[in-house]
């Protein structure tokens, strides 16, 4: 696997237009001084450039679908399906949702993934990779093979280890430390 491009650019957008600095509540329940919505960046017509370019050179040549479970992994995956068809490099995207349809297309997975495709997991913030797993088992049971796990932002620093328990390595293309916050998310930036 290729080594991370230079990923300044990517960092500075995070920290410009998504890291949001005061007094919240994170998913878990515990407390803490920052919080990261991703989405201000995978959703920024420059974000999802640069974000697309460090995908780029992460991803598998034979990696054929890229996407994650809704809505976290949406933008992502869009983005970088959209940004590397204009650059020769096609990935069909699709959608996993939290809750399997009844009705129409049934079942967990919206959108262009076949069966036998080599995927791409992928998801925007990831804290402790459990959406991860359960994205890769989803994957697997419709019959096509994860091939990478990809997170805009490892926020939890756990989700490598989660990931490659059931054998599907993990990449980040930014963590909390590139941000100048610890893993945890608890603590003030470092300082500069």
């Amino acid at each position: 696997m290729a080594l991370l491009p230079d990923r300044s650019a990517l960092i500075e957008h995070l920290s410009t237009h998504s890291v949001k600095r005061g007094d919240f509540v994170l998913k878990s329940g515990r407390p803490t001084t920052w919080f990261l919505d991703s989405k201000q960046t995978a959703c920024d017509p420059d974000g999802v450039v640069l974000m697309t370019d460090a995908a780029l050179a992460v991803i598998p040549e034979d990696a054929t679908a890229i996407g994650g479970i809704t809505v976290g992994a949406d933008p992502v995956a869009y983005g970088i399906a959209a940004v590397a068809a204009t650059r020769g490099r096609r990935l069909r995207s699709f959608t996993i949702r939290k809750e399997a349809k009844d009705h129409g297309v049934q079942g967990r997975v919206a959108g262009a993934l076949r069966p036998g495709d080599r995927v791409v997991v992928t998801e925007d913030t990831t804290s402790r990779g459990t959406t991860l797993a359960d994205a890769i088992e989803v994957v697997r049971e419709f019959g096509a093979e994860p091939v990478l796990v990809l997170a805009l932002v490892d926020r939890g620093g756990t989700a490598a280890r989660h990931c490659e328990a059931v054998g599907v390595p993990f990449v980040a293309l930014t963590t909390a430390v590139d941000l100048g916050f610890d893993f945890d998310g608890g603590s003030e930036p470092a300082p500069a």
